[in-house]
């Protein structure tokens, strides 16, 4: 006979984990499948540290729901035996007046976050690891900070796993076609499930289970660099907020010394790659480690030092670069949660509660106009 669920949650990355712990809580009888290991390094919920912030400069209609993440996740760290969140502050800089720098003000002042603004010379003042022009600015707020990724993946398998979830790794799906009784039938290279309702959380891999999102869900490399400081102090946590800036090169992003050697940074659409996810270039380059180098040199010259590690990792980027969390117009017993375009990670626990409640009513309290799938 075929094993029936209540729901089947199709990955279980960052997302997935979420998804299937809050339908585990809620009684659901729900089973994950992973093609790889959980967690694991083949796609985006990895990396030993991720961005947390309030200061949202992409749109401040995202704050609502970092505050509600920052509550689930504190809850969640409440049951693990380990500190999944980290508070250092957080830096969006760039020239004054640019995007960023612009964007991260107008989220701070339309939902009243503490904030300050810098100058380049108060933030070296403050904080020496940073050199950047003069005539750049800074928004300084205090609640950012980062995640530990693997951990928190484990986190959510450990609280699935105590409200009576089943998870199956190793297991890749094949397919899923729905059925006549308005549920699903997903087959593995193991064997065949049946379910009431599918929930697709597979990252690079969903525009493969979704033809909707072929060509708005699109994988692209990106690469990350740890360098050893010459001056270790100033990338200490205490004394290096996570940071976003805006230079002539591009957009960048970095944190503290954290759990490895080494000042870990990296440059958002690194070079601007789209990729297959099963066939791409996984090995860092001498040219992925020079693109790096050459801004720590200029930005952070104190933590340009020897390199330490390099690190391939996927996003998946809309055109528009928000996400996508609906459900299918035609199998709206199937919800997706894609698109997460670089910035999604730190929304991990609230969109596991968004999906979950897709799933089950159709519906959610939160507000996620803006990441319907219709809009493309």
């Amino acid at each position: 006979m075929t094993d029936r669920y209540d729901v089947i949650v199709l990955g279980v990355g960052g997302m997935g984990a979420a998804t299937v712990s809050h339908l585990a809580e809620r009684g659901v009888d729900v089973l994950g499948l992973e093609r790889y290991d959980v967690p694991h390094g083949y796609g985006s919920s990895h990396g030993i540290t991720r961005i947390i912030r309030l200061a949202y400069y992409e749109d401040p209609t995202y704050v609502p729901l970092l505050r509600r993440a920052y509550d689930l996740w504190r809850d969640l760290e409440d049951d693990h035996n380990r500190q999944l969140l980290y508070q250092t502050g957080s830096i969006d800089a760039g020239p004054a007046g640019s995007d960023l720098v612009e964007g991260s003000r107008r989220s701070c002042k339309n939902h009243g976050l503490e904030h300050e603004v810098l100058s380049s010379a108060e933030l070296t003042e403050r904080y020496p690891g940073y050199q950047l022009p003069e005539g750049y600015e800074a928004v300084y707020q205090p609640d950012g900070g980062f995640l530990v990724p693997e951990q928190c993946t484990v986190a959510h398998v450990d609280r699935a796993h105590s409200e009576g979830a089943t998870i199956r790794a190793r297991e890749r799906v094949v397919d899923w076609r729905p059925t006549d009784d308005g549920g699903v039938t997903v087959a593995t290279d193991h064997t065949t499930y049946e379910a009431d309702n599918l929930v697709i959380t597979a990252g690079a891999w969903a525009s493969k289970f979704v033809d909707e999102l072929e060509g708005v869900a699109v994988p692209e490399r990106q690469v990350l660099a740890w360098l050893q400081p010459e001056t270790p102090a100033y990338f200490e946590p205490q004394n290096h907020p996570v940071w976003n800036l805006e230079v002539p090169e591009g957009r960048y992003y970095g944190f503290p010394v954290h759990g490895v050697p080494g000042f870990k940074f990296g440059r958002y659409n690194h070079r601007e790659n789209d990729v297959k996810p099963d066939a791409f270039e996984r090995e860092p380059t001498q040219a992925d480690e020079r693109l790096l180098r050459e801004f720590a040199e200029e930005y952070f010259p104190e933590g340009a030092g020897p390199t330490m590690r390099l690190n391939t990792c996927l996003f998946t980027n809309t055109p528009d670069d928000d996400f996508v969390l609906d459900t299918l117009t035609e199998h709206p017993q199937v919800t997706v949660g894609a698109g997460f375009s670089g910035h999604g990670f730190k929304f991990a626990t609230v969109i596991g509660e968004v999906l979950a409640d897709l799933a089950l009513k159709g519906e959610t309290e939160h507000d996620i106009d803006m990441f319907s799938l219709d809009r493309f």
